[in-house]
């Protein structure tokens, strides 16, 4: 089969962490035929959308031994899989990105499926399951940011569209930046920000736990360091295997249906404590370091599941 990836620039990803490589390798041990292409170089003509594609290749088949060739505009119906795996900003590019990949996805099998990617941003997707999300606001308006921190006191603040643990900051009504964190957000940001209940138990840790076709396979426990509330792997959190626990399963038999209604085939959610706080559908990551800590690779149940199909 020949396969496309809508990734990031390659020499940008960390070949220690990345989660997109391990499935491209994957892929090419089964004697598919790889490429990739960047978000930017999509045109939409001839009722099709054609990328500037290069073809990727393992020597050895090691991750950190890859070969480009050279680029070459081609139509995108002549892959069998696209895989969308760049990282957000989740911005007007982005965005842009999935309505035109939507426009082939009836010739075309596409990872995640672009609208249903479109459709569930990951700090809003989660707000159709209220009984297992914290306590949350979404706004532009420091009246309701105080109220919401007088009601639940310390709290967290966060991009509506960030990732990697960049820009999440505590809330707490004694501290002398208060205010100005959230001038910051106003200030900066011209979309709402998110505000969540702070969730003691991210000193333990959170959970970020990898679904595929809706079944969960692995969770790990991503644990920050001592001065931070972050958990994030981007940001120096510490990673160790776990199990999951009978709630963790409720939450994901809870988003099941709506995970296999929208196309989200490769998904990472977020849990801290008892809540859901984050559905990850653009390029969930994590698969070296579950096949490390559980002895799992996520990128073979991938191929396999894919298949079957």
């Amino acid at each position: 089969m020949k396969i496309g990836f809508q990734i990031d620039i390659i020499e940008s990803l960390n070949v220690k962490t990345d989660s997109t490589l391990p499935i491209i390798l994957e892929s090419q041990k089964r004697k598919n035929k790889n490429f990739c292409f960047l978000p930017s170089s999509l045109t939409y003509k001839n009722n099709s959308v054609y990328a500037e594609i290069q073809e990727i290749y393992f020597k050895n088949g090691r991750i950190e031994n890859y070969l480009l060739g050279k680029k070459r505009a081609v139509d995108l119906k002549l892959f069998n899989y696209i895989f969308i795996r760049q990282d957000p900003p989740y911005n007007m590019e982005y965005i842009s990105s999935m309505h035109l990949l939507e426009q082939i996805s009836d010739f075309t099998k596409i990872i995640n499926h672009p609208k249903g990617i479109r459709n569930a941003p990951e700090k809003i997707s989660m707000l159709a399951y209220g009984n297992i999300i914290p306590p949350t606001i979404i706004t532009r308006t420091k009246n309701e940011v105080d109220s919401f921190v007088k009601k639940y006191g310390k709290s967290v603040i966060k991009p509506l569209y960030g990732n990697g643990g960049t820009s999440i900051f505590l809330l707490d009504k004694s501290d002398k930046n208060y205010n100005q964190i959230i001038e910051r957000f106003i200030d900066h940001l011209s979309e709402p920000f998110i505000v969540q209940k702070f969730l003691p138990e991210i000193k333990k840790g959170d959970k970020r736990i990898i679904l595929i076709n809706g079944e969960p396979i692995a969770a790990l426990r991503r644990i920050p360091q001592s001065n931070d509330i972050r958990s994030n792997i981007h940001v120096g959190g510490n990673c160790e295997a776990i199990t999951m626990s009978k709630n963790d399963l409720k939450i994901c038999r809870e988003i099941k249906g709506f995970l296999k209604n929208e196309g989200l085939f490769f998904v990472g959610i977020d849990i801290i404590g008892k809540y859901l706080t984050e559905i990850n559908v653009t390029s969930p990551t994590c698969i070296q370091e579950i096949k490390r800590l559980h002895k799992i690779d996520i990128s073979k149940i991938i191929w396999d599941q894919l298949n079957k199909k």
